[in-house]
């Protein structure tokens, strides 16, 4: 028996262990590379990045590359979940682990957290945690679209994140109550790897800014306080809740973003290309999707209380837009005509729209029942 062919029949029962069958670091299925100095099996997206850190991993494919006896007897004794345990024994609750689908940033910055650093390995390792955090970020300018160096505090006491446009102004030009922000990593849409969304309310409307660090982990580390400010905030203001209950109303990724193309609330107007972000039960429409401002926004509520999602467009409704595949949103209060370039698109949005409309509305989410703040077309 070849060397290749001993540990390929070793690795396949290593794997059957629980645990192995998924990446040790972001939970992509079926790992087919390992390190043999962690004892951790990972995916080939988290190999390169292991390979970044020489020094603490060496990553081996499971299948093309030759291991030794001992190498394999590591990885045997070792494996994920015991793995984790070390690792990971201490990740503060608000820290976001990030998956397989998330951006390279926020897993390279896990991976060198858990191994590198070693930040979780003991509790009270963090720099999340101290209360207030002050630097400068590149913000890009609401108007002319220009990325300048801006002072941001972030204040657990206070409850806010504040911005100055000098690092010396004694005013803020923003102060945001940290319970309105939602925060997401957009490196394609900012055109920066480590580029990262933070939207808000602001006047009972929604407010995108957009901004990077050079520096990835000081990009996820302001990423990761804003979390944890947020976590002690909600903690305060639902002090009978679990974290089970509060962490999923932290920071969270858009539920879908894309084109489509709408009309006015007469529906006699043209159907107009714009760029929808669906924030759960909230759709928000751009003309462009770096727009600091929401157009308008749609509140998606129970289908119980008189929302649906149909595909297709009422008759006679005359579609003068390039897009073909329509959608109709009913709400109790208006119908809203967007029309999809693709049907793929088109049954994906419905898809996503009949999700959040069958699942069941929080106490604070009959307080937003928000049809629509504002439409323009």
């Amino acid at each position: 028996m070849s060397a290749n062919e001993r540990s390929t029949r070793a690795f396949r029962e290593i794997l059957q262990k629980p645990g192995n069958d998924a990446c040790a670091d972001c939970g992509a299925p079926d790992p087919n590379w390992g390190s043999c100095t962690l004892g951790v099996f990972i995916c080939l997206a988290c190999s390169g990045i292991h390979r970044n850190i020489p020094d603490i991993s060496k990553v081996k494919s499971l299948t093309l590359s030759r291991w030794e006896d001992h190498e394999l007897e590591f990885m045997a004794q070792n494996g994920n979940e015991l793995m984790k345990s070390k690792y990971e024994a201490a990740v503060p609750v608000y820290y976001y682990k990030p998956t397989h689908k998330d951006c390279q940033v926020l897993r390279e910055q896990w991976i060198r957290a858990k191994y590198e650093r070693r930040e979780f390995s003991e509790p009270g390792k963090f720099t999340y945690e101290e209360g207030i955090r002050d630097g400068m970020l590149m913000k890009r300018g609401r108007d002319n679209g220009q990325f300048l160096s801006r002072r941001f505090v972030l204040s657990e006491r206070e409850g806010t994140l504040k911005y100055f446009t000098k690092y010396d102004a004694k005013e803020p030009k923003a102060v945001i109550k940290v319970d309105s922000i939602n925060a997401t990593f957009q490196p394609e849409k900012i055109g920066n790897p480590n580029g990262l969304q933070i939207t808000y309310l602001k006047d009972y409307s929604t407010r995108n800014m957009f901004v990077y660090h050079d520096n990835g982990k000081e990009i996820v580390d302001w990423f990761n306080s804003i979390r944890a400010v947020q976590l002690h905030y909600l903690k305060v203001a639902f002090p009978g809740a679990t974290d089970a209950e509060l962490v999923p109303r932290l920071t969270r990724n858009f539920v879908k973003e894309g084109y489509m193309e709408k009309t006015g609330p007469r529906q006699t107007e043209g159907f107009k290309k714009r760029w929808f972000t669906l924030d759960h039960r909230r759709l928000m429409y751009f003309k462009d999707p770096l727009d600091a401002f929401a157009k308008g926004e749609v509140f998606l509520g129970n289908k119980n209380y008189g929302y649906s999602a149909s595909s297709g467009l009422p008759a006679g409704t005359h579609c003068n837009g390039a897009f073909e595949y329509g959608i109709t949103i009913q709400t109790p209060d208006r119908c809203f005509l967007f029309t999809c370039e693709t049907e793929s698109d088109q049954q994906d949005w419905l898809k996503r729209f009949n999700d959040i409309m069958s699942a069941q509305m929080s106490p604070q989410e009959y307080t937003n029942l928000w049809p629509c703040i504002l439409d323009i077309q």
